[in-house]
């Protein structure tokens, strides 16, 4: 599977994601219906994260030094 390719199921679910919380907050779902678009937001919302999770890990940072490019892994602020 390409970057492409991810970034679109990515884009995908997250629109997916999107479309059930607007159920959700229109109220008109039952109650079990309510249930079901809650679980399947929680699925999607954590596939989501691990791809985020896993593109973070993929991410390098280019740092041009000279007429050379060196590369180093990156590593997130946490601010």
């Amino acid at each position: 599977m390409t970057a492409d390719t991810q970034g679109i199921d990515f884009e995908r679910q997250l629109g997916c994601l999107e479309t059930l919380v607007s159920s959700l907050e229109v109220g008109d779902l039952s109650l079990e219906e309510s249930l079901n678009s809650f679980e399947q937001g929680i699925k999607i919302a954590r596939d989501c994260q691990q791809a985020l999770k896993s593109a973070e890990q993929r991410v390098e940072l280019l740092m041009q030094q000279g007429d050379d490019l060196v590369s180093q892994p990156f590593e997130p602020d946490d601010n």
